[in-house]
């Protein structure tokens, strides 16, 4: 069964290469223009579904994996920040404070129910002071992720913790979702 990952991220991809099956990725044209009024979990789960079910128009015969995450600071969506102006003022903001990442995630193939799931990870950063913020900003350049932040790489160091049912959900794919609904598709983990 052809497998495809409705993402260009490489963080992602990387994340799903860890469980040994075939993939190919293809970008998903999809809208993210939250609605008006839309939870950040609603939203993550929506276009967690609205990503794979672009692809698998394009592909039929294909199971697709969709994934979207959003970050949720004081109840709204928080986005990437693009830039190093962005990303400061995300981090001084965030300083001291809990930001929640939701995940959402969506294994679909066209004319079947789409199986979906949706992880919630807390992230506590430590008083953090200007000078420690420019330095992690210079380092790693986080400008393309929600947050302002790398998990996996130095932002590690910015967190007092993080609550998380799966470590591998703040990176942009719920492995542990990810793995159960691929079996309920028919894939034979491990």
């Amino acid at each position: 069964m052809p497998l495809l990952l409705a993402s260009t991220s490489i963080y992602r991809r990387e994340l799903l290469a860890r469980l040994g099956l075939p993939f190919d990725t293809a970008r998903p044209e999809t809208d993210e223009t939250p609605l008006p009024g839309e939870a950040p979990a609603a939203l993550a789960a929506r276009l967690a579904v609205a990503k794979a079910a672009a692809v698998a128009a394009l592909h039929p015969q294909a199971w697709v994996i969709g994934s979207d995450q959003v970050a949720e600071f004081d109840g709204r969506p928080i986005g990437k920040p693009g830039d190093r102006a962005g990303a400061l003022a995300q981090l001084t903001a965030m300083s001291g404070r809990e930001v929640r990442f939701l995940t959402g995630l969506c294994v679909l193939r066209l004319g079947q129910a789409p199986l979906t799931a949706l992880d919630t990870t807390v992230v506590r950063f430590r008083e953090l002071d200007a000078e420690e913020i420019a330095r992690y900003v210079d380092a790693e350049q986080p400008y393309d992720c929600a947050g302002s932040f790398k998990s996996e790489g130095l932002g590690i160091s910015l967190f007092e913790a993080i609550e998380s049912r799966d470590p591998t959900a703040l990176i942009g794919l719920p492995l542990i979702a990810t793995a159960r609904l691929l079996r309920e598709a028919g894939y034979r983990l491990p």
